[in-house]
């Protein structure tokens, strides 16, 4: 049942409006603006029917103070004797739904409140589809930043930028549906870690961004992160079972408004800079921007087992290890130190894909493709393939006998690509040499 409260100074017609709604509505009243106002944050009512002149604050200044307060527009409908169109002009500009003048009868006004509700539902509807995130029920990226622009410019409080610590091992372990899982538990602990009034919305993917009202201190701040953390965890455990090791967890950078500033953006950055330090030093933790502040070291809350979980491949196919260039360039520069410490020959192959004759109806790039390809499938798990330019193919083979395996790993590779329609075009050569120390 829909919940309004009745502002009226006079007794009487406070009493007769709400006999007036009575067993349709739930009703609550205050006999003042004031009274109204703390009546409104205790009960939280659908929408508010008051008179519009009353001792002390008029109805139009308490709409006025309410959605300050609560940064939203709230239904109202103003009851009035004044029949002056200044009056109910004044009323719409700040946002009221409607009018209705003394005396009235019940069928009038259960007929202009019924009007209003609806309209209310509909434009919340509207609203819900437009400017929140299908997923977690949170705003979305795009309302987020238009809230926060206007809130960072007139508030006082916190910028927080939270991210899910480890979530892609989640989508990668257990799936993409348990990972929607996980961030729909995710959100739920953002709602209940921060207050009704504050603003939570979602970025993109494991990145979350919330505006608490008010808070300024340390203390406070650290709270809110091991309630979050300690939360994750435990709802974790109960969606994948209790021996789940995935190191989740929420890293947060956090500004404080106005302090470091009021334009939006900015504080963003700031905020970004403040989780970048949590980031790098061990997530799960938080921290607040310090212009003037060397870096500072988060304490590292994950396990060997979990840091392994981290580090290890996902989805482990068979065939080649493929490696960016630079990958490949540090790994080869670390086998040339460590090379007299294996007892089995590494070595290097450089293949190069070169054209056959003039036709050029298939291009180097798709061919390249396709023998990057050929190369994972035909080799071992634990070689490792990179590429170098457009036709240059690297192999690092690490655990061989010299010239015998590297003929028998370039025949397989021969044999194989000549299966392909591509080597119709294209053919490779090589050379090889041993990695020396």
């Amino acid at each position: 049942m829909k919940k309004i409260l009745i502002v009226d100074d006079v007794d009487v017609l406070r009493e007769m409006t709400g006999f007036m709604l009575e067993g349709q509505y739930e009703t609550v009243c205050a006999a003042s603006a004031k009274e109204a106002m703390e009546v409104y944050r205790n009960e939280k009512p659908d929408m508010v029917l008051s008179d519009f002149r009353m001792p002390g604050m008029t109805g139009y200044e308490m709409q006025i103070e309410l959605q300050n307060e609560f940064h939203k527009k709230i239904p109202f409908m103003f009851m009035t004797s004044d029949r002056s169109e200044e009056v109910e002009s004044r009323g719409f500009d700040n946002g009221a739904m409607d009018f209705i003048h003394k005396p009235f009868t019940p069928e009038v006004l259960q007929r202009r409140v019924a009007n209003i509700l609806r309209t209310v539902n509909e434009i919340q509807d509207l609203t819900k589809i437009s400017t929140t995130d299908a997923l977690t029920g949170l705003f979305n990226k795009g309302t987020s930043e238009e809230e926060l622009k206007k809130i960072c410019k007139k508030s006082v409080g916190s910028l927080m930028m939270i991210d899910l610590d480890s979530f892609k091992l989640v989508n990668d372990i257990h799936g993409h549906a348990m990972g929607d899982k996980i961030l729909i538990a995710f959100a739920d602990i953002l709602r209940a870690t921060m207050r009704s009034s504050d603003l939570i919305g979602r970025m993109g993917g494991d990145e979350f961004v919330a505006f608490c009202y008010g808070i300024q201190d340390e203390k406070s701040i650290a709270a809110k992160t091991q309630f979050i953390n300690e939360k994750i965890t435990e709802a974790a455990k109960k969606l994948m079972g209790e021996d789940m090791n995935i190191p989740l967890g929420a890293s947060i950078g956090c500004v404080l408004v106005p302090q470091a500033g009021t334009d939006f953006k900015e504080l963003y950055k700031k905020a970004d800079k403040a989780l970048y330090i949590v980031k790098q030093n061990g997530k799960h933790g938080y921290n607040i921007f310090n212009e003037d502040a060397p870096e500072e070291t988060v304490e590292t809350v994950v396990t060997l087992a979990q840091v392994e979980m981290i580090l290890a491949e996902r989805n482990k196919e068979p065939g080649a290890y493929i490696l960016p260039f630079e990958s490949f360039r540090n790994i080869y520069r670390f086998l040339k130190r460590t090379r007299a410490g294996y007892g089995k020959t590494i070595c290097i192959v450089l293949l190069a894909l070169k054209r056959k004759g003039d036709d050029k109806t298939m291009s180097l790039k798709s061919a390249g493709e396709k023998f990057m390809e050929c190369l994972h499938n035909t080799l071992r798990r634990g070689d490792i393939v990179s590429q170098n330019g457009s036709n240059q193919f690297l192999i690092l083979l690490t655990n061989t006998d010299g010239l015998h395996d590297v003929t028998r790993a370039v025949s397989r590779v021969m044999e194989n690509w000549n299966n392909l329609p591509e080597s119709q075009n294209f053919y490779f050569t090589h050379e090889w040499a041993v990695l020396d120390a």
